[in-house]
């Protein structure tokens, strides 16, 4: 929370047990009230990982987390907190980013 206060992004952060009675199963760990984008690319959420992304971990996630983000709720940011594999971030074009830490360079919307 304190990267958004900072920057004075503004954000909605739900409970878990909130957003299921909303119909949502899946959520990522911020949706952002008003998009921001980060390196020309719109981003709706974010999802924090205190792991390395490497493919086959990244690849579950995709699967089993990022696409659904997707389809709910738009283009997003995954932050690896320990780094990931460059090859991975290869979705950009269609809706998710890949950093390994939270960006600086937000341009609010």
């Amino acid at each position: 929370m304190k990267p958004f206060l900072q920057r004075k992004v503004s954000y909605v952060c739900h409970s878990e047990d909130q957003l299921r009675a909303k119909g949502y199963d899946k959520t990522p760990d911020f949706i952002l009230e008003v998009p921001v984008a980060v390196e020309g690319h719109v981003i709706h959420w974010i999802e924090s990982k205190a792991s390395f992304g490497d493919e086959c971990s990244h690849q579950a996630y995709l699967h089993d987390q990022f696409w659904s983000y997707w389809n709910r709720f738009g283009p997003g940011l995954v932050i690896y907190w320990y780094g990931f594999i460059e090859e991975l971030d290869c979705h950009r074009n269609r809706g998710i980013l890949l950093k390994d830490c939270f960006p600086t360079d937000i341009v609010t919307l």
